[in-house]
């Protein structure tokens, strides 16, 4: 665990928390965003999650939380789709992106209940192309996600030495009072962030063609094959995928290298394809049914590599007022072959 980060969050005014799971695994999360800001191996101060640089000492700490820019802290954090009706305010134009303060950072309470912890944050938005606003309530908390390949007999002298972190994440996204009525349609996205520079592999049914949302995507940097998409992110600026329903497995990793070792980030997460999968291409608003985005940012925003799932929508003609999601994540970190193992037996043998 990393006790810097901690002290200089203090610092600064912003609180954390700390999940001990039974296996080990230290999980920081911060109310301040409703974010899982860390998470960390038994006995590890090295955090698998991309966190803002801003955090690294008191000073600038404090000077970037409390200026009224949009704060990305960093690590696991929770928003809302579509991304057209809640981050741009003049859509169909694109001349501005504004992230909503209403739930980022939002105002979570952190609620002690049935023996959990949650953070909790209610809050009303308005969406652009309805100019409808909702009222909407999401939960968030964790719990362990002991190691998937425990019980695998055969591979732990492979494993020697590697070291897991894993949580799983309960999410939940509910309409409150006369919003239960609204006819726009709304899901939770939930995404991760990681060190930029890794390559990120997606398991997929059958061969797909990811659908390219922004930016320049070089070639030899995405690769479908077979049944296995590889995103190498890498590139300068900013680019965006997306890939549909109907193909994806509902697990994706993220490998990439870190100091003399390498590690992988594995999300595990439920697909429906029958359900109302409702972020859209931003030019293609018609084009419903993705569940899984990735983003590669290497600019002035930072650098860091996102891994994004969609939870099928609420409200509108789905007949749900409240969606509940539980997702895990596990994390490896050791040789580049070990690695590169656990991957093939927890993603794909094509990697």
């Amino acid at each position: 665990m990393s006790q810097k980060l901690i002290q200089n969050l203090k610092a600064a005014g912003k609180a954390t928390l700390v999940f001990d799971s039974p296996d080990g695994t230290r999980v920081l999360m911060l109310p301040y965003g409703g974010r899982v800001l860390g998470l960390f191996a038994p006995g590890s101060s090295e955090n698998f999650y991309w966190t803002n640089p801003a955090l690294n000492s008191v000073k600038s700490a404090k000077a970037f939380l409390g200026s009224s820019l949009w704060q990305n802290t960093g690590g696991d954090r929770t928003w809302l789709a579509p991304e057209v009706d809640f981050f741009f305010p003049n859509f169909p134009k694109l001349d501005k992106y504004f992230q909503p303060r209403q739930f980022d950072p939002g105002h979570y309470k952190v609620v002690k209940k049935g023996g959990k912890t949650q953070l909790v944050n209610r809050f009303t938005v308005g969406l652009t192309r309805s100019q409808k606003e909702v009222t909407l309530e999401i939960t968030k908390s964790v719990g362990p996600a002991p190691n998937p390949l425990r019980y695998e007999r055969g591979i732990s002298r492979k494993l020697a030495g590697v070291k897991y972190a894993g949580y799983t994440q309960f999410t939940s996204l509910e309409l409150i009072g006369s919003s239960i009525k609204t006819k726009d349609q709304m899901g939770l996205w939930n995404l991760v962030q990681m060190p930029n520079g890794g390559d990120l592999l997606v398991p997929t049914y059958a061969k797909t063609k990811p659908k390219i949302y922004f930016g320049n995507i070089p070639a030899r940097d995405l690769i479908a094959k077979g049944q296995l998409v590889r995103y190498k992110m890498r590139a300068p600026g900013e680019q965006k995928i997306g890939i549909r329903a109907i193909a994806t497995a509902g697990r994706v990793g993220y490998i990439y290298p870190t100091g003399k070792h390498w590690a992988l980030i594995i999300r595990n997460f439920t697909v429906n394809p029958s359900g109302e999968y409702v972020d859209v291409p931003w030019k293609d608003t018609g084009y419903l049914g993705y569940s899984t985005q990735a983003c590669n940012v290497n600019s002035g925003l930072g650098h860091f590599s996102e891994l994004e799932y969609h939870i099928p929508a609420i409200g509108g003609g789905t007949g749900r007022t409240r969606c509940d999601d539980t997702a895990q994540v596990w994390a490896f970190r050791g040789s580049k072959a070990q690695i590169r193992f656990i991957a093939k037996t927890l993603l794909s043998p094509s990697v």
